[in-house]
């Protein structure tokens, strides 16, 4: 299948992926979430009323994300995606839909090629298959930058990283929980 279809088709089921309903993950204050707020029951509402269409958290996506805010993914995954991907410049991230867009990244030890990354939590729930990345990769050449195949393997490395990360934060977290 053409990566322009694999991408095209992602890009509809996350988008059914993110009709969301009033329940979710409750995530603790932090300094890239911002500082704590609760959500409102009206916050997941849509044209179509509390039980309709609604994609993301409705007319308030944008506020503050914290103690007492509900993810629409995975709380672990989200995490462990935003440290593994922390030293790309991020040109989005959407907590409620679970996707993560970086800008183009040059490594100072390979400066003729750059990657980008998109990294998509599929869920709420901790599984193997939760988290997809997509990596592009651009050569320099004469006429400026040029697409070029990625490393067959760099994306399911990234995923294995984001999720070997994840298992670590829900063992810490676990670990914490049962201390106090």
């Amino acid at each position: 299948m053409p990566p322009r279809v694999l991408i095209a088709l992602a890009t509809v089921a996350l988008s059914l992926a993110a009709c969301s309903s009033d329940e979710g993950i409750k995530v603790a204050p932090s300094p890239e979430l911002g500082p704590s707020r609760e959500r409102t029951p009206g916050e997941n509402q849509s044209i179509f009323g509390s039980g309709g269409l609604t994609f993301g958290a409705g007319a308030d996506r944008n506020k503050d994300l914290g103690e007492g805010a509900v993810l629409g993914v995975n709380a672990y995954l989200w995490r462990a995606s935003l440290d593994t991907v922390s030293f790309m410049p991020i040109t989005s991230a959407d907590p409620f839909g679970g996707t993560i867009v970086t800008d183009w990244y040059t490594a100072p030890n390979a400066p003729g090629e750059r990657y980008k990354l998109n990294v998509y939590i599929l869920g709420r729930e901790l599984r193997s298959d939760g988290v997809r990345v997509s990596v592009f990769r651009q050569v320099q050449g004469r006429g400026g930058w040029a697409d070029a195949p990625a490393p067959t393997t760099m994306a399911s490395a990234l995923e294995d990283t984001i999720l070997t990360k994840a298992r670590q934060l829900r063992i810490t977290g676990l670990e914490q929980s049962t201390a106090q």
